[in-house]
């Protein structure tokens, strides 16, 4: 058996620090301090961890010498990174763009185009691919064109006018594949982000029964008709009305059949139980974590511990209550935290140093990568069993039957346990704002 031990302790400038492990024969007798890892029972099954490919990241990224930009990327998507494996795409612009635009303007959709996404977000994700050729793919659209809507502009919410239903259906269908045409397939898309929410940026309002007609009634069928298999997800909002709204949406056989998933974002808090009740309610779903950020307008982006720690018990969270995958915000952004056309700013683990020479890879990197690296794609999730709240725990059984196991210490003091899996125990110490990952084989 070998067994690494995965070590980020900001405090002692550990940043993956990897130790191999004796392990001892179990003996009967321990009964105090154990963590028990059931690798026979398994739960659900990741598709992978990811990052947002934002115009604002791909801005970022070009702004570097030619060489710093190869390596962010397989800083991200190699096997030797944070070996990401799926990557979320807004549909049109986002606060995080340079500016506001469509890809069409037109009612007949005749000057539709993805043309722009050539000069930032398209030339980004082929290099990902190189590195990653079996990268997933989520699109979300932040607002219909504003000719669309009752508005009549992308920001400020708005609504989806009712007769421009089947033409924003339309619009989504030559999005994927106008991006098919690139060589890029889109795996998953929902059908608005952050429907409950008015933004001073793009964004667009759907009461439940709106989003679910839209899906069931439009884009389910017209994606059957042009034999696009992309899944779609419903929500894409935070997670304390997640249970409520999908009970609303999910309610009949035909919105069973047109919807494969929900998506959530982080931004008012844990409302794990929600995650949980969803998956139990409706098992076949996917649960997908979206969009999360530490933002400089409500959160100190100088406090590393904090903000890493916010990401580490939220995945850990969301996991331990059913998620299929986790995708972060942005993937880079500049020393400022955009560029954002509405001012917008925010975190992200890499960002580019003032000068653009170079840049730098925050905790939150290091405590997403906690996971990322060592809970593989098709990995299950197994049961566990802990001594104390103070430590919080995930485990996996990864495809190649290795098991991964994650413990976060967000005290002021350290744990003492002994990590039990079988008849084999790990007797160890997690430092006080440490993070640890097992990988054993």
């Amino acid at each position: 058996m070998e067994i690494k031990k995965i070590e980020t302790n900001y405090k002692r400038k550990m940043f993956f620090s990897e130790t191999k492990i004796k392990p001892k024969v179990y003996q009967e007798k321990l009964e105090n301090q154990i963590i028990n890892i059931y690798p026979e029972i398994t739960y659900q099954t990741i598709i992978g961890f990811g990052g947002a490919f934002t115009e604002a990241t791909g801005v970022s990224i070009k702004k570097l010498p030619s060489d710093k930009q190869d390596k962010i990327i397989k800083e991200y998507f190699s096997k030797e990174g944070l070996n990401y494996s799926i990557g979320r795409l807004p549909i049109g612009s986002s606060d995080f763009s340079l500016n506001s635009y469509s890809y069409s303007n037109k009612a007949d959709l005749s000057d539709f185009s993805v043309e722009k996404d050539n000069n930032y977000i398209i030339p980004i994700v082929k290099s990902t691919q190189k590195i990653n050729p079996n990268i997933q793919f989520f699109a979300s659209p932040w607002s219909p064109p504003k000719f669309m809507k009752s508005n009549k502009m992308l920001v400020l919410g708005g609504k989806l006018l009712e007769k421009y239903n089947q033409t924003w259906a339309n619009y989504l269908v030559k999005y994927v594949n106008s991006y098919k045409n690139e060589g890029i397939t889109i795996n998953y898309m929902t059908v608005q982000n952050e429907p409950n929410a008015l933004q001073i940026w793009e964004s667009c309002l759907y009461s439940a029964k709106e989003e679910a007609n839209f899906a069931i009634n439009y884009l389910s069928p017209t994606f059957k008709e042009n034999n696009i298999n992309t899944k779609i997800l419903i929500w894409d909002h935070n997670k304390e009305k997640l249970f409520s709204r999908v009970m609303q949406e999910l309610n009949n056989n035909k919105a069973l059949d047109a919807i494969s998933g929900i998506a959530f974002h982080w931004y008012t808090g844990d409302h794990f139980e929600n995650i949980s009740l969803t998956h139990e309610s409706f098992p076949g779903k996917l649960l997908i974590h979206t969009e999360g950020c530490t933002g400089y307008s409500k959160f100190n982006q100088n406090d590393e511990i904090k903000n890493a720690e916010m990401y580490g018990h939220d995945i850990l969270g969301d996991l331990n209550n059913g998620i299929n995958a986790y995708i972060d915000w942005n993937l880079v952004l500049d020393n400022k935290g955009g560029p954002n056309h509405k001012l917008n700013y925010c975190n992200s683990p890499i960002m580019i140093n003032k000068e653009a020479t170079d840049y730098i890879k925050n905790l939150t990197f290091y405590y997403i990568g906690h996971f990322s690296k060592y809970i593989y794609s098709g990995a299950k999730r197994i049961a566990f069993s802990k001594y104390t709240d103070n430590i919080e725990v995930t485990a996996f059984k990864n495809p190649d039957n290795s098991i991964a196991v994650v413990l976060l210490n967000r005290n002021d003091f350290n744990k003492e346990y002994n990590l039990c899996i079988n008849d084999i125990v790990i007797h160890d110490n997690l430092d006080s704002h440490a993070i640890v990952s097992y990988l054993i084989k």
